[in-house]
Formats: C-alpha cells, sequence, structure tokens
C-alpha cells in the first residue's frame, strides 16, 4: 500500500493529541489505573507516518514478520512508542522505531539492521517478545553509518 500524496498531517497531529488527552482525562476519573495507547492503534499510527517519511510500501494490516518493504525491496519492521521501550517478536531485517512522548514531535529513534536491536534487547518473555529501550536504540543508532539507514524522504510536520 502506497501513501496517498496529499495528506492533512496537521488533523493527524490534533487528533493524536485528542486521543492523548483522552486517556490523561481516564487517569484522572480512575486513579491508579493506566490508560496507555498502545497495540493497533500505535502500531498503525507508526506504520503511515513511517510510510510517509522514508516511501516504504506497507504490507497488508497484520501481515507476520514486517511491516513493510522498501523501494530496494528490504523488509522493514516498524515500531512507535510513546513510552521507554519497544518490543519485538523476530531479528527484523531493517528495524524503524519512532517515538512520540506526550506534546512532542515525532523523532526516528533507531533506522538500521535489525539484528543490531534483536541482539541488544533483553532475554524472551514469555509471550514472545523482547524489549529494548529507547535509549539503547538511540545509542546503537548512533554507532551507524548513513549506508545502514533507509534514506529519509520527508519529514513528519507534528
Amino acid at each position: 500500500m502506497r501513501m496517498p500524496n496529499e495528506i492533512d498531517w496537521e488533523r493527524v497531529r490534533v487528533l493524536l493529541d485528542q486521543l492523548y488527552e483522552a486517556t490523561e482525562n481516564l487517569e484522572d476519573l480512575f486513579p491508579g489505573r493506566k490508560f496507555t495507547l498502545d497495540g493497533h492503534l500505535v502500531g498503525s499510527v507508526g506504520e503511515v507516518v513511517a510510510s510517509y517519511m522514508f516511501g516504504l510500501n506497507l504490507n497488508p494490516a497484520s501481515t507476520k514478520g514486517h511491516d513493510a518493504v522498501s523501494s530496494s525491496g528490504r523488509p522493514v519492521e516498524i515500531k512507535l512508542t510513546q513510552g521507554k521501550s519497544v518490543a519485538i517478536r523476530h531479528r527484523p531485517e531493517h528495524l524503524l522505531v519512532l517515538c512520540r512522548p506526550k506534546g512532542s514531535k515525532i523523532s526516528v529513534v533507531f533506522n538500521g539492521p535489525g539484528a543490531i536491536a534483536w541482539e541488544a534487547a533483553g532475554s524472551m518473555q514469555k509471550n514472545g517478545q523482547r524489549s529494548i529501550g529507547i535509549k539503547k536504540l538511540a545509542e546503537l543508532d548512533a554507532l551507524l553509518d548513513d549506508a545502514a539507514r533507509l534514506p529519509l524522504l520527508r519529514q513528519v510536520p507534528f
């Protein structure tokens, strides 16, 4: 799936901010209970944003293995978080990790060979996932040369 040429990214930003506001309001109503944005919602946002930024062709939703394919044919796993870590289920060919803390812009935390992140991730959890911190991913990303990265085509304006 290719991204449409015209996307109202300001509207996307407003909708995401409304989701963040809704979770904060729910947490105010129910102290001690967390209402985090995760799962398919955040995953899908990350996929469409990464597709726009890097010119990726998205695989059908819920495709096992990788979320997209680069213009050079490289399979790409995409993660978006508002937290301090991401979880990976397999060793991806290429890994893109984006982060958008509440009230901040989306940034690229890691853009490189998935094997590097896989080897640095924690041990396998009972749910079949391995967790790796955003800080660790940023450190690994800083060691990569440009040839290991997907070329950034466009910034997201939020």
